[in-house]
């Protein structure tokens, strides 16, 4: 974290870069540009920041003036100066990252809320939508703790806490809470919608002819020729472009593609932890991309900028600009994820055939038909942008306006496979090729796992821009405590750090506890992927227990949770007795829930507890740091 600004840099830089005396009180940009509505976002993979954005972009249908705000760029103690401004509201949609935790971008914010206990919020409108799933533990902790937190302090909650299930449909969520909320804030200050429905551009096109090259981003996430001249320290805004030393495919046979990646971080200064994530920033198959010029008939080589025609947002363009449609389209714009309702909605007066007009704004309705159209034309047929164009012909937009309207093209972080001790310039990855036939019979790959699995490694540099995330997911303070690690399929990328770094630790003649590992895939022959290194970990007791679940080696299906049952007496002593730590890693819909499912039946059936007893010591475990999850959906 912390600020983008500690490095020295030549005045040049900090001319391209925002100005460093930012203004960071919202309360007096607000009043300089006649705004009166503010909308915080607690944002990992920009989702609740595009929701922030339409919000913003919706009170002006209500003669109203919104902006969005990280709240990692203002200063949060001001929230009670928001009654300075008339009408003045405070919308704030957080995302839970994790085991409950804050988003990056809202850790400050959050920390402030814990720590001032006599803040006076009682001028303060707000409302909160907040973003989760389902299937994790703390299903949308954040925004449940802000949403309480403020009334604690005395803000007044104009519209009811919206919960959105990214489980289920994250974009009906969203659309349903909205079509409730603005009425309520009509009745609340006494203000009508303007009958207009049409689409508000928020950034004007430029096109540049005779622009120097050099100033042109060719694919950098912040600096300019940042890929050029690589200065530390890298982060999510400064990438560093590590080199692939390894890219070889683990699985025997079958048809999926599991493969594993050496990232090559010498010179960087970069460390990292076992069980930290490293965050890769892909690009977007440059045959869609094409398609995509086609299909729109234009030329992909011209060089244009986006210039928010708001002169006062901190955000000037929604990608780095000047730019070519090229390169926005193949680093900065997400073109294969299903697009949601309102780029439907904006896109839908560019058909010429009215009824695909009428079905476009349906789809961005929250009417029933409207909600199930969506669904399934969109969301089950997975069809992206370009699915979507070739699908309606009479759908022809300015390329300028869907490369606005477009979500950015987020970073994908993958858990570490290596440990520092042993590989300190190294950063290793563990993933499968995604790619899947979808209900129209086109094939959809999957961005990132597609784009390393093409990162060949002979002769030429491949690089991958990337940089660290910090992780809860840690080996115990203490060598001696014992661990339990349970990690099917790419779960167990972790898991080849921890073991390696307990393998270290025993070399430098340290006291290891017992390491017990749960290991699944489908066919022993097939995808056992890391088999040589687990048995030789077992072989050299680093590894003093390995089970190994095969799901399909015969007829019924073995997981890891029944090997797990297997073991319940030795397990329990080892939780209950020996102050073990249980380490999950993987799917979180079905194997962290039966997982979890299976350690209430050890502590009923050897521990002799309630159910009731064993959901709570569970919890317990969780919150002392004793079971963590490292779970994705």
């Amino acid at each position: 974290m912390g600020c983008v600004f500690s490095l020295p840099e030549d005045k040049r830089d900090v001319a391209e870069r925002a100005p460093s005396t930012r203004e960071t009180s919202f309360i007096e940009k607000m009043k300089k540009t006649g705004k009166n509505i503010i909308v915080f976002y607690g944002s990992q993979t920009g989702t609740a920041e595009e929701f922030a954005n339409r919000l913003a972009k919706d009170a002006q249908r209500y003669g109203m003036k919104g902006m969005a705000a990280d709240p990692e760029e203002y200063s949060m103690g001001e929230l009670s100066r928001l009654s300075e401004i008339p009408n003045a509201l405070a919308i704030f949609c957080m995302a839970t990252y994790g085991e409950g935790d804050p988003t990056d971008n809202a850790q400050d914010f959050y920390d402030w809320l814990q720590e001032n206990d006599d803040e006076d919020l009682s001028g303060l409108n707000f409302t909160v939508f907040a973003l989760g799933n389902k299937t994790y533990e703390h299903y949308n902790a954040m925004g449940k703790y802000v949403d309480k937190r403020l009334e604690d302090l005395g803000a007044k909650r104009i519209f009811d806490l919206g919960l959105g299930d990214d489980d289920g449909n994250l974009e009906e969520d969203f659309i349903s809470w909205r079509e409730q909320f603005w009425p309520a804030v009509c009745e609340h200050f006494g203000v009508e919608a303007s009958g207009d429905e049409s689409s508000i551009r928020q950034y004007e096109l430029k096109v540049h002819t005779d622009l120097n090259m050099n100033k042109v981003y060719t694919g950098e996430i912040g600096r300019l020729k940042s890929f050029e001249v690589q200065k530390p320290p890298f982060d999510s805004k400064n990438p560093f472009l590590a080199t692939v030393t390894v890219n070889r495919r683990l699985n025997k046979g079958g048809d999926r593609h599991l493969m594993h990646l050496e990232l090559d971080i010498t010179g960087s200064k970069i460390r990292y932890e076992s069980g930290d994530h490293v965050a890769v920033f892909p690009t977007n198959d440059s045959a869609l991309v094409n398609k995509l010029g086609e299909v729109l008939g234009v030329d992909l080589d011209v060089v244009i900028s986006l210039n928010n025609l708001d002169e006062e947002s901190n955000k000037k363009h929604p990608f780095p600009c000047p730019t070519t449609y090229r390169t926005a389209l193949t680093h900065y714009l997400d073109i294969t994820n299903p697009p949601r309702t309102n780029v439907l909605y904006e896109l839908a007066q560019y058909a010429s055939d009215p009824k695909d007009q009428e079905n476009m704004r349906k789809m961005a309705s929250s009417s029933p038909e409207g909600k199930s159209l969506y669904q399934n034309w969109v969301l089950d047929a997975c069809r992206n942008i370009l699915a979507i164009l070739e699908d309606m012909p009479s759908l022809k937009p300015p390329i300028d306006h869907l490369c606005e309207l477009l979500p950015r093209l987020q970073a994908r972080y993958y858990s570490i496979a290596s440990s520092s001790k042993v590989h300190p310039n190294s950063i290793h990855i563990c993933a499968v090729v995604v790619e899947y036939q979808t209900k129209t019979g086109r094939v959809n790959k999957g961005v990132a796992t597609n784009w390393l699995k093409n990162k060949l490694v002979n002769g030429h540099k491949s690089t991958v821009p990337m940089y660290i995330r910090k992780s809860q997911f840690r080996l115990p303070f203490k060598a001696s405590n014992p661990v339990i690690m349970i990690g099917p399929g790419t779960g167990i990328a972790p898991f080849m750090g921890f073991i390696q770094e307990r393998g270290w630790l025993k070399q430098q003649g340290k006291e290891v506890g017992e390491t017990v590992m749960f290991f699944g895939c489908r066919h022993k022959n097939e995808d056992y992927i890391y088999q040589e290194e687990l048995e030789d970990a077992e072989k050299n007791k680093v590894l003093t227990q390995l089970n190994v679940a095969f799901s399909r080696d015969q007829d019924h299906k073995v997981y890891v949770q029944h090997h797990l049952k297997k073991s319940k007496e030795p397990i329990w002593k080892l939780i209950h007795s020996e102050n073990a730590h249980i380490y999950i890693c993987g799917d979180a819909r079905n194997m962290a829930k039966d997982v979890q499912l299976a350690f209430y039946e050890i502590a009923e059936e050897v521990g002799g507890m309630t159910r009731t007893q064993a959901t709570d010591y569970v919890k317990k475990l969780m919150t002392k740091g004793r079971y963590s999850q490292d779970v994705w959906s």
